[in-house]
């Protein structure tokens, strides 16, 4: 049986339209397909040891307020590869001033890191640094204190008493002020991975009469070098606010300012109470209330801005 022409050119037409339909939708497929499969960028998070934001060892590893926000940004930001790398805070500010993609979790705002950081937005509120003395060093302090509070430039400008400090790291702007101004024999900076504990081992020895820093980092790390709570005075610095904020920042680089762009967007879903409380549970008792009503009033003032 033959087909006619006008018949077989009709069963062309279908077989064509059908078929170039099978191969646009193969090759929609295909395209949808490669584009699932195009690796994601890697996001690399500087973390330190920082108690009680990040723990790396003993019995409270991995519960540091820090350790705790970390898979909530993770999970928040399923765009990116994300990967933990363990640093010092010289070696993490090196990275942060290079052309790579990576984030701090856990950093203090100062205009001259603005200029190579691209910060987020407050993440969590700490207590200010101040200054721990050995008990039996009180009485060196009593001409530069005022209310409680340490005169530090007052300290550093006598020039006979030296004082410990964390190689690069911010500890706030009045601070960081007073340490650049001071005459250079009265500081030791620390470079190393157990930076602080190192200077509170060199504090013990009474190579140093002070060190800089956290309370609640400095009671904690003493516990790890046998130094009893008893043994060390806490002294908040004249001039300084009782809490900081701490932020989050990134490469100063444009997949850097893009990731603090979601990362801010994260941020304000993010339970701040329950950050606030991670932090509370690590401060002496007389000090949480107070902390957690600041904290408040804080973060309420940030969300009506």
């Amino acid at each position: 049986m033959k087909t006619e022409p006008s018949k077989l050119k009709r069963l062309l037409s279908v077989f064509i339209h059908r078929a170039s339909g099978r191969i646009t939708l193969v090759l929609l497929l295909g395209l949808s397909s490669s584009a699932w499969a195009q690796p994601k960028d890697t996001l690399i998070w500087l973390l330190r040891d920082l108690p009680p934001l990040t723990i790396f060892e003993g019995p409270e590893k991995g519960q540091g307020v820090v350790d705790q926000l970390m898979p909530l940004l993770i999970a928040g930001m399923p765009q990116y590869d994300h990967t933990l790398m363990r640093v010092n805070r010289a070696r993490g500010m090196q990275m942060l001033r290079e052309e790579s993609f990576t984030c701090d979790p856990s950093l203090i705002w100062s205009k001259e890191r603005e200029q190579w950081i691209a910060f987020s937005i407050p993440v969590f509120r700490v207590v200010s640094n101040g200054l721990a003395v050995r008990q039996e060093d009180q009485s060196v302090l009593e001409p530069f204190l005022v209310n409680g509070e340490i005169d530090l430039a007052a300290l550093l400008a006598d020039g006979s008493k030296k004082l410990g400090a964390v190689a690069e790291r911010s500890y706030g702007q009045l601070l960081d002020a007073q340490l650049k101004q001071a005459p250079t024999n009265t500081l030791t900076f620390h470079y190393g991975n157990d930076a602080l504990g190192s200077l509170l081992q060199m504090q013990r020895l009474g190579r140093l009469l002070g060190v800089l820093g956290y309370w609640p980092e400095i009671r904690y790390l003493a516990r790890q070098e046998h130094i009893a709570d008893k043994e060390l005075v806490f002294y908040p610095v004249k001039g300084t606010g009782r809490y900081l904020s701490t932020y989050i920042g990134c490469s100063n680089t444009p997949q850097g300012r893009q990731a603090i762009s979601e990362i801010n967007q994260l941020l304000r879903t993010l339970p701040h109470e329950r950050l606030a409380q991670a932090y509370a549970d690590w401060l002496d008792p007389e000090r949480r209330r107070d902390y957690l009503e600041q904290a408040k009033v804080f973060f309420e003032q940030q969300a009506g801005q």
